[in-house]
């Protein structure tokens, strides 16, 4: 009898213990799920000068919480929205392992600002400076590796922020670089760009007078004072002439686009820099002045015969940039 106790007694014992191993597994497990999030996107918002930006910020496959991850930040080409180019590139580079943010500047889209639809690259560049220090203050993020994607115009904006230490690293696809010489032969000679300059001052003026805007259409296919009349990408509905896009361009933009030195910090970038580029590209002249200056600090990838609006959204060249870009920031950043 005492045997046959000891016996049921002993099978007892061990299953309980089998339970309580269970129930532990599954705890874990519950636990590791827990961790496991799944998170692929989030609408933030961030202070710049003041005004409220909004973002949407994209989270790599198997995000993690408590875990921190290097950060993107993807800008676009000018009159651009975040749903355009930056979103497309921001959830690829997503997919890479990369926390990316793509965001309204002040002014553009979802976000704040009275004097609207400025292409200002001193504004915009205060407006990336503020997005590297929302990223760095985020639990998820490692704050000594927050990095910048710019695309076209976006790029010189980039270069700046770089400069002023707010990003570990800046990868630049189909790059528009420009300084006042060079923008004086792109738009029509010193007299061409001594009336745009008119007009922008006048545009100026009156909105501190009068608070109105003068506004043009930014790109159509009917409208011949719209800046990029017949432009690729920005009037095709299926490319970027999407329900997001504010499609409109203040004639103020002339003074602070014109004037812009994107040049000026090429020889006071803190490391290495990525060019993605082709010469079939809109501005390859600026590109070659920049890293004539830049020297060995200019790392480039030519993609031959691709068109500076397919770098916006065609799979191909998007899909080796992009590879580009995770690799490169793969190297600098992780």
């Amino acid at each position: 009898m005492k045997k046959v106790f000891l016996n049921l007694f002993t099978v007892v014992l061990l299953a309980s213990c089998s339970g309580n191993k269970k129930n532990k597994e599954n705890n874990a497990t519950a636990e590791n799920n827990h961790k496991k999030t799944v998170k692929t996107m989030e609408k933030i918002n961030f202070e710049s000068n003041g005004m409220k930006l909004v973002g949407d910020i994209f989270y790599p496959d198997n995000y993690e919480e408590g875990k921190k991850y290097p950060a993107l930040i993807v800008t676009g080409a000018w009159t651009t929205v975040k749903e355009q180019m930056p979103m497309l590139y921001a959830k690829k580079l997503a997919k890479k392992g990369f926390i990316t943010l793509a965001f309204d500047f002040n002014g553009w889209g979802e976000s704040e600002g009275k004097k609207r639809y400025i292409e200002d690259p001193i504004s915009k560049t205060a407006d990336i400076e503020a997005a590297a220090d929302y990223l760095k203050t985020r639990s998820d993020i490692a704050s000594d590796e927050v990095g910048g994607v710019g695309v076209c115009a976006s790029s010189g904006y980039m270069v700046d922020a770089y400069a002023a230490n707010k990003l570990n690293a800046v990868a630049l696809v189909a790059p528009w670089l420009h300084n006042p010489a060079l923008a004086t032969q792109v738009y029509g000679g010193e007299e061409s760009v001594k009336n745009l300059l008119a007009l922008s001052d006048k545009a100026e003026k009156d909105f501190e007078t009068t608070g109105e805007l003068q506004v043009l259409i930014a790109a159509s296919t009917t409208d011949k004072t719209s800046p990029m009349f017949n432009a690729p990408y920005y009037t095709e509905k299926d490319r970027g002439l999407i329900p997001e896009y504010d499609n409109k361009f203040n004639v103020a933009t002339w003074r602070p686009w014109l004037t812009y030195d994107a040049f000026k910090n090429a020889d006071k970038i803190p490391g290495k820099i990525l060019f993605v580029e082709s010469e079939a590209m809109a501005l390859p002249q600026g590109s070659k002045e920049f890293k004539a200056i830049a020297g060995d600090k200019v790392e480039s990838v030519n993609l031959p015969g691709v068109s500076q609006f397919d770098f916006y959204d065609k799979p191909e060249p998007v899909a080796t940039a992009v590879d580009n870009v995770a690799a490169y920031m793969d190297r600098e950043l992780k």
